[in-house]
């Protein structure tokens, strides 16, 4: 078990050779959006590591005292919303988001998002791992994540002591980190770490607890557009049984097929209804959330909505 009081004992990390403009400038190019600032420009060094393993991206980083801030709301991006997770190896972190505040001592780590204000302070010297990764990796709906920003998470207490030695280990075993199996360890660590917020997120409250319903849900959101998507692969995915996924479903009075088929049929009604949508033929818009068979995707629209998609399309815009 790690003491708190002091530093995670691994390798001596990066060498601090980059002044504050060098350093502040490399930041922003990885992390759009921030500011930087530190109480004394000349005395500032810091250094980093860095491992691109597809859409994530670890960064072993070692600075001295600064502040870290993202002020703004970040919207109309075309890009997938990023989140980061932060792994203290020495120092502390004072990190503040979406109204909370926690300090991580070495051996904690807690999530935060880039397209929301946060701000990052480094009262002294430091050393953390910044793991950097789409939002949708979590298979979490935005208001869950709003719930679990921000959240210290250490090994002494929870489900914290089996997740954060597995990211110590990415932080100890950086170097070797490489190909898709690396890729596969650390997504296979970022899934754990949900289970770990939402245990966290819910202490001493009495929020929903059905995480692996809440996870799935988001998951069908992600891949609707899949026509193989079912019960099977949704297990599979989470590495839970077909039986118990189920009995996850029926604790919210649901099924899995048929909360699928509505979801399908809510978003191509939805994109029936929109203008920006109106040249597009029924099967597009149909195969856009995976089915490609116009004469089912009829009869099943007809059975939710008491028509078929040609007429929903005409009652809305006229024949």
């Amino acid at each position: 078990m790690i003491n708190q009081d002091t530093a995670i004992d691994i390798d001596s990390g990066p060498v601090r050779d980059q002044d504050f403009w060098t350093w502040s400038q490399a930041a922003q190019a990885f992390f759009p959006n921030i500011q930087l600032t530190t109480p004394d420009r000349n005395a500032f060094r810091a250094g980093q590591d860095f491992i691109a393993l597809g859409e994530v991206q670890l960064f072993d980083m070692s600075t001295g005292p600064h502040t870290v801030q993202q002020p703004e709301v970040v919207t109309g991006s075309t890009e997938q919303p990023l989140c980061k997770l932060s792994l203290q190896l020495s120092g502390v972190t004072h990190l503040t988001q979406d109204g909370r505040y926690c300090a991580l001592d070495p051996g904690d780590l807690a999530l935060y998002v880039a397209h929301r204000p946060y701000t990052l302070h480094y009262t002294d010297e430091q050393r953390s791992l910044i793991i950097q990764f789409p939002q949708e990796l979590l298979h979490l709906v935005h208001p869950q994540v709003a719930q679990v920003t921000a959240l210290p998470i250490n090994a002494q207490t929870g489900l914290g002591r089996v997740a954060v030695p597995l990211f110590e280990q990415l932080a100890i075993n950086f170097s070797v980190l490489q190909g898709p199996h690396a890729l596969r360890l650390v997504r296979s660590a970022l899934e754990m770490l949900v289970t770990v917020l939402l245990e966290t997120s819910r202490d001493g409250e009495n929020d929903h607890e059905n995480p692996i319903f809440e996870q799935a849900i988001a998951f069908i959101a992600d891949h609707l557009h899949d026509p193989q998507l079912g019960p099977q692969n949704i297990a599979d995915y989470f590495y839970v049984s077909l039986r118990q996924l189920h009995g996850k479903f029926a604790e919210e009075n649901q099924t899995i097929s048929a909360y699928i088929r509505n979801e399908r049929m809510r978003r191509i009604r939805d994109d029936l209804a929109d203008p920006t949508h109106r040249d597009e033929t029924v099967q597009t818009v149909s195969s856009r959330y995976g089915l490609t068979d116009a004469s089912h995707v009829s009869k099943l629209f007809k059975q939710t909505y008491g028509q078929t998609p040609s007429g929903y399309r005409n009652m809305i815009f006229g024949s």
